[in-house]
């Protein structure tokens, strides 16, 4: 019985402090670390949100960019960091495709982060130059099928979103077709108007501008409908891919074992932040859809698509690191 009794009041206590955590937070500076550099989508999502949830929280939202090789330098931060709520996470699709990529993390994607919610998620393309052969995605996979091999299809660097949603396509499709890494977006673009490749895989809104100065064409996008930006662009289903749905996405969270009290504020005030009017406009202005979620769903999210790309990883046999 006394043993008992010094169990209740252990869990009483442990209660007590998670609820005082909860009520004096925030007490400090909120960071988000974000696994990429400034400038970028991600970058840009993080901060337009991170602007208005300061307001709510009433205490500064900073950004602290720690880019490097798969978020594992950010997540490492984050995974290490007090479980308070004042260390947040930018996890994203490239959060799920880490887990398959690399051989070891120090960190378990699933286990050591609990998502908050969403924040917003953006179209994948893909691209020709204007002048190309292919005036849609019926006449490249025409193409690709009559002349196995033939085809060069440009993405960013192996392991990447866009790498692997060209790995999806082609095994999807079910067509040959050579996937040529190149080192950034930009490179990517010179080689296609360049004409060295053919065809691109790109997140949309980096492509954009060239689109609307007509030096490329977009083809379709992958998402499971059209693009809000270019509506009169077919999706790859709408284009016979079945198979062929991908976005690319972020979202917020905090190392586990923080109370569920303060996630559940974060949730709020990062629902409502991402909800705004003016966020909306802003990630509109950066081609962005802003979609906030539940923490079951952000966790939910994350978990199916750690498991959805490291299927695709094995698939395509892309080599781990």
């Amino acid at each position: 019985m006394r043993m008992w009794k010094k169990c209740v009041a252990a869990a009483g206590i442990a209660l007590l402090a998670c609820s005082g955590h909860a009520q004096n937070f925030p007490s400090k500076t909120v960071r988000i670390v974000v696994p990429f550099g400034p400038g970028g989508v991600a970058d840009l999502t993080a901060r337009t949100v991170a602007q208005k949830l300061s307001q709510s929280l009433g205490q500064a939202v900073v950004i602290e960019n720690k880019p490097g090789a798969g978020g594992i330098g950010a997540g490492e931060v984050v995974a290490k960091a007090e479980a308070d709520g004042h260390t947040l996470l930018l996890i994203s699709n490239g959060t799920a495709v880490s887990a398959g990529i690399f051989k070891s993390l120090p960190f378990d994607t699933l286990k050591d982060f609990t998502p908050i919610s969403t924040l917003a998620s953006f179209d994948i393309a893909i691209v020709t130059p204007s002048d190309s052969r292919f005036k849609t995605l019926g006449e490249l996979l025409a193409f690709a099928r009559a002349n196995p091999g033939k085809l060069n299809l440009g993405t960013i660097n192996i392991g990447s979103t866009q790498n692997l949603t060209a790995e999806l396509f082609k095994s999807a499709a079910g067509i040959d077709v050579q996937i040529v890494p190149f080192n950034g977006t930009p490179a990517v673009i010179t080689a296609l108007r360049g004409g060295q490749i053919d065809a691109a895989v790109e997140i949309l809104g980096p492509v954009i501008p060239q689109i609307s100065a007509k030096d490329l064409r977009a083809l379709a996008v992958t998402g499971a409908k059209r693009s809000a930006v270019l509506p009169d662009v077919p999706t790859a289903i709408e284009s016979g891919i079945a198979g062929l749905v991908a976005t690319s996405w972020n979202g917020l969270a905090a190392p586990t074992g923080t109370p569920p009290a303060v996630i559940a504020r974060l949730n709020k005030d990062i629902v409502d932040a991402v909800n705004a009017p003016d966020v909306k406009a802003k990630l509109h202005a950066l081609n962005v859809e802003a979609q906030s979620s539940t923490p079951q769903q952000a966790a939910s999210l994350l978990a199916s698509e750690t498991r959805r790309w490291g299927d695709i990883i094995t698939r395509a046999k892309v080599p781990t690191q």
